[in-house]
């Protein structure tokens, strides 16, 4: 049996003592990142929240095997946070649309969660109405015309069902259940309330298709609340990408365990911990990049030019050279060592010692704030 197929569903229990270190390290890391970045000034905070939420919006569908453009996404943002960056690129309806969905869910933390609003944010990653080549249904709950919703792995023939969801016509009166509790000031701690709040969604799983993301999604809104600010410096689903595995084998024990789900907020809370700690530990490589854009002001680069240097900031794996830069940018030879020589003149590339046909190129040393 499922937890949804449960005599009392949806009545959730955990063991307090056994999760209260792991929230009491969470409070802990929150104050801790939220003091630090408060001695920081505006446009270095700014940076630290694009980069955060460049990487929630990629890693959030990476972990559903999609890969959004990491330009296109962090211009959609800059944008959005009316940040002048230079060299923004233009971006499709899909990326606008799941940038729409974390924004509205992390600056409007404070509004209740309702259908039209979940609607809109399913309407938001999916504007064609359809995912990869499937049609799906938009903008309302799953109405299992084609079967029971499961998450299944396995060849045709062999499946291996993980989850089965609960039946569509149950949906109407579960999801009221759910959006009534979310919205209710139950006193429960914010932070406990984000795990369960994804658990919850995830094992009603009422769209067609998005429901992790979304999920997602009311966990960092749920996390705005209890820092009650929509300044986003770390990524939890940064973190689940980093620990999927185990996210998803936690998910499966739970769906066939008990209404007792002690093992998943543990999990949650100790995932959300590392997330944070890692943003402490990476805040020098943020206030690094903003130091470098920031250092480009006035410089003119082309697109192209532009797309590589974000590479080379994301952390570009192996050697800079110009067949890597036609391949990245789909231009001619000519056309990259053209763009190449002319960032080796501005001092923004370095040319590494070895020559001939081993050429090859790097970042010049970020210069350090006045």
């Amino acid at each position: 049996m499922y937890l949804h197929e449960l005599t009392d569903w949806p009545r959730f229990t955990w063991n307090q003592e056994k999760i209260a270190h792991r929230l009491s390290s969470v409070r802990h890391e929150q104050g801790r990142l939220i003091g630090r970045m408060e001695t920081f000034g505006f446009q270095y905070r700014q940076e630290a929240i694009l980069e955060t939420l460049t990487a929630d919006v990629i890693k959030s569908s990476e972990i559903e095997g999609e890969r959004l453009d990491l330009g296109q996404v962090r211009s959609s943002i800059a944008r959005r946070l009316g940040m002048d960056l230079g060299g923004l690129k233009s971006s499709d309806r899909h990326i606008e649309g799941v940038v729409d969905l974390m924004l509205d869910a992390t600056r409007h933390y404070d509004q209740p969660l309702t259908a039209d609003r979940l609607f809109g944010w399913h309407s938001a990653l999916f504007p064609t109405g359809r995912s990869g080549m499937r049609t799906i249904q938009v903008g309302f709950w799953r109405d299992d015309r084609k079967g029971p919703m499961q998450v299944v792995s396995g060849p045709e023939g062999r499946e291996r069902v993980h989850f089965e969801a609960p039946l569509a016509p149950r949906l109407p009166e579960e999801m009221n259940s759910f959006m009534d509790w979310y919205n209710k000031d139950t006193g429960m701690d914010l932070v406990l309330k984000a795990g369960l709040a994804h658990l919850w969604f995830v094992t009603l799983h009422p769209f067609d298709d998005g429901n992790g993301r979304i999920a997602r999604a009311i966990s960092d809104m749920t996390l705005a609340r209890s820092e009650k600010s929509p300044q986003r410096f770390y990524s939890l689903s940064s973190q689940i990408l980093q620990e999927r595995a185990s996210y998803y084998d936690v998910l499966e024990m739970t769906q066939k365990g008990t209404l007792d789900v002690t093992p998943w907020m543990d999990w949650f809370l100790a995932c959300l911990d590392h997330a944070i700690q890692g943003a402490q530990t990476t805040l020098a490589a943020v206030l690094s990049k903003a130091r470098f854009w920031k250092s480009m002001e006035g410089v003119s680069l082309n697109e192209r030019q532009h797309s590589v240097l974000l590479r080379l900031l994301e952390g570009f794996q192996g050697k800079l050279s110009t067949s890597k830069w036609a391949k990245l940018t789909k231009s001619s030879q000519d056309t990259a060592l053209r763009d190449i020589l002319d960032l080796v003149e501005k001092g923004i590339l370095l040319k590494n010692p070895e020559g001939g046909r081993s050429t090859s190129y790097t970042l010049a040393s970020i210069p350090e704030p006045e």
